[in-house]
């Protein structure tokens, strides 16, 4: 009945289909087989391979207006159902009570504007599944406070006098039923709010990043023997005597990258050597299953929380000075023009010579000759990378590959955990010459992958969307730099020069950030359909197996398929199935644990202007909405100048200018504009900072305000 019903919809397609309808094509008479049909459409329904349409009338999901997709609800109250091609608006009101997280099903409506909006039918399974917050007395009562600014549901704890509580505790809370009311219990206290730690703690907690390792997990991992036996050396190729080092940040623990180099003639060999993770990780194993689980690192203001345990990750797979390891070898031929001519892939054991840094390399190039005759048994290669990177990085340029330059955060603790400093994160030579050669390495073992047809995972990233792209291209426009072209059809070369125009100006970091914002999200496909924003055609993930699941799966292909060389094709389809799943995890992983460094940084940024409450700043104008003006300090602290704080005049926002316009002075605030605001307040717990927009005569009466008075002696 299940596979009548089914065939009967699809050949309707979009047509809805009537229970009279499917009635009369089953050719049902008697009462128990109309009851075992709806029992059949009401399994369907709630498998979701169905949908109702109009009131008795069902249509097959795939030729419905509905979609299935991951719900992430904003701070300001509306959301987004992430599906598997595309992303739906869902206003607040079109919720229905359905959680940040949940998987749902929406119905997708195309508004007069002709804007795609959703609205919730159906949460299908909730993902929250722990809730972080914390306690306040209140009249002498415990009262749950939830870190989630996005949780609307109230909260019921029915375990509060299993435990001694205190104001100020942060705890989680494990839900155990779902509603407009949510019913939990507390789990366990994280500590006091005011603890070191404790804050980073809650958010990791909150994006359900796992803190600790099963025990099952890590006496796998300490049972490895760390010796490599006489019996895998033969099997792979002897690298040890080459000159091989590996160049990471001052504090990186876990190296799954090492570079070597030579020249002969006008051609560069160069080999990227990359941990060979999947040589202890196995397939279904207990680490294996939790680094599928974990699917990334995460890094975070004071701690790295490791997609594998720190014996792995720290030891037998770090690249270590001086310790053979086992990896798995790209060597190319690189052209004087930058172009990769010949490569090769292979099993290999290695012994690093030297841990070099960043900040030595980039010192070393200047021409530090205490460091050059401390690494003169180097130094010639470090020479020869160099002017192998530049050519690289002609070439990606001179195909369109796009550097936002973006800058990152360095955000300084001291011992307490508290924040002391915040500064642009640099980035010098070696960065980008560890980054060029990784780059090349990927796009040279995602070739090979797509022209042997293995099963793979692929690093993909479309081209952005219309809707977007008209958008900036609208500020960009503002900004003195016209779009020039069709919007429906964009090159990132066309990209990359705009971004070449606004180098070294005032407005760069505002070009650059909405270009940013105007892409599409990079993720995991198990199909070959290029890089947009690195302009290439093959990418994927080859370099961090360490702290990336999607680089274990792809070592895995190449250690089955390569160099095993199985020819099993029923292996190949169930591989290739399961590329699938892996992409849906990974990119959902990845998603996670980016907003949760993301939400890290706010924090700490937050908590660092609090102590900065009533001090001026110039920044730069980097948004501007209906409700107020956006604005980037230098040190990247990015915060709110409320419409409602604009007290000289009645400001109204022009969406066709994008500016914000007084009415009566005719005073203009624009994107990439250079204005100076007070910090009026600021939140660790909201994530937020207030500033005040300062006029010329409001500057100098905060300058003489803050005056010191002259001393009467």
């Amino acid at each position: 009945m299940k596979e009548s019903i089914i065939g009967l919809l699809r050949s309707h397609g979009q047509k809805p289909t009537t229970i009279q309808q499917i009635k009369d094509a089953l050719r049902i008479n008697d009462k128990d087989s109309f009851t075992q049909m709806m029992k059949t459409i009401n399994l369907l329904e709630e498998e979701t391979v169905i949908v109702p349409v109009k009131e008795d009338s069902f249509c097959l999901l795939e030729y419905s207006e509905c979609m299935i997709g991951t719900l992430r609800i904003n701070k300001k109250g509306f959301g987004f159902v992430d599906g598997e091609n595309e992303s739906v608006y869902i206003n607040e009101r079109n919720l229905h009570s359905a959680m940040d997280q949940d998987e749902v099903l929406v119905q997708v409506k195309t508004t007069p504007y002709g804007d795609k909006e959703g609205i919730i039918l159906r949460v299908l399974s909730n993902r929250l599944s722990a809730i972080v917050g914390n306690i306040r007395f209140r009249n002498g009562k415990p009262v749950f406070y939830p870190d989630k600014e996005n949780l609307k549901q109230h909260i019921r704890i029915t375990n509060l006098k299993d435990f001694t509580l205190v104001d100020g505790h942060k705890v989680v809370l494990s839900i155990q039923s779902y509603g407009s009311t949510l019913t939990c219990r507390i789990d366990r206290i994280l500590g006091h709010v005011n603890d070191p730690g404790v804050d980073i703690e809650g958010i990791l907690t909150e994006h359900s990043i796992p803190l600790e390792f099963p025990e099952e997990v890590l006496e796998e991992a300490n049972s490895i023997d760390p010796k490599i036996t006489l019996e895998e050396y033969k099997k792979r190729t002897d690298l040890t005597k080459r000159t091989i080092i590996t160049i990471d940040g001052d504090d990186a623990k876990d190296l799954d990258d090492a570079i070597s180099i030579t020249k002969t003639g006008h051609k560069y060999r160069l080999g990227v050597h990359i941990a060979d993770v999947s040589y202890y990780v196995r397939e279904g194993q207990p680490l294996d299953k939790e680094a599928y689980n974990r699917s990334t690192s995460v890094y975070v203001t004071d701690r790295v929380v490791p997609m594998l345990p720190h014996a792995l990750c720290n030891g037998i797979c770090s690249l270590n000075p001086n310790e053979p390891r086992l990896t798995i070898t790209c060597e190319m031929d690189i052209e004087e023009n930058g172009t990769v001519s010949n490569y090769q892939i292979y099993p290999s054991v290695i012994r690093s010579r030297e841990r070099m840094t960043y900040r030595n390399v980039n010192r070393i190039l200047d021409g530090d000759e205490t460091l050059i005759r401390k690494y003169r048994h180097i130094y010639s290669d470090l020479q020869l990378m160099a002017d192998c990177s530049e050519r690289i990085r002609k070439h990606r340029f001179e195909n369109g590959a796009m550097d936002f330059d973006r800058e990152e955060s360095e955000i300084v603790l001291n011992e307490k955990g508290k924040v002391v400093d915040i500064k642009p994160r640099e980035r010098f030579f070696a960065e980008r010459m560890i980054e060029d050669f990784m780059v090349c390495a990927n796009e040279t073992v995602a070739r090979h992958m797509k022209w042997m047809e293995y099963p793979c995972l692929y690093r993909i990233h479309e081209q952005p969307p219309v809707k977007k792209m008209r958008e900036f291209v609208r500020v960009a426009t503002i900004m003195g730099y016209p779009w020039k072209g069709n919007i429906q059809e964009v090159y990132p070369k066309q990209l990359q020069n705009m971004l070449e125009d606004a180098k070294d100006t005032e407005a760069f970091p505002v070009i650059s950030s909405w270009m940013l914002r105007s892409m599409s999200k990079a993720k995991y496909d198990p199909n070959c359909i290029g890089h947009f924003g690195l302009g290439l055609q093959e990418y994927l993930h080859f370099t961090s197996p360490i702290r990336r699941y999607p680089d274990l799966i792809v070592h895995r292909m190449l250690r089955k398929y390569f160099f095993g060389q199985c020819l099993d094709l029923d292996a190949m389809k169930e591989d290739q199935l399961k590329m699938e799943d892996y992409a849906r995890q990974t990119s959902g992983r990845e998603r996670d644990a980016v907003e949760c460094e993301r939400d890290v940084d706010d924090m700490k940024k937050a908590e660092y202007m609090e102590s900065h409450v009533g001090q001026v700043f110039s920044g730069i104008i980097s948004g501007i909405t209906g409700f107020g003006l956006f604005v980037t300090l230098p040190n990247t602290v990015e915060g709110l100048a409320h419409v409602n704080d604009m007290t000289d005049d009645y400001y109204k926002f022009s969406s066709e200018s994008f500016m914000m316009i007084g009415e009566r002075t005719g005073r203009k605030y624009r994107i990439g504009q250079t204005v100076q605001v007070k910090c009026i307040g600021a939140s660790r717990y909201t994530k937020s900072v207030d500033f005040v927009i300062l006029h010329k005569e409001e500057r100098q009466h905060d300058k003489t305000h803050r005056r010191k008075p002259k001393s009467k002696a």
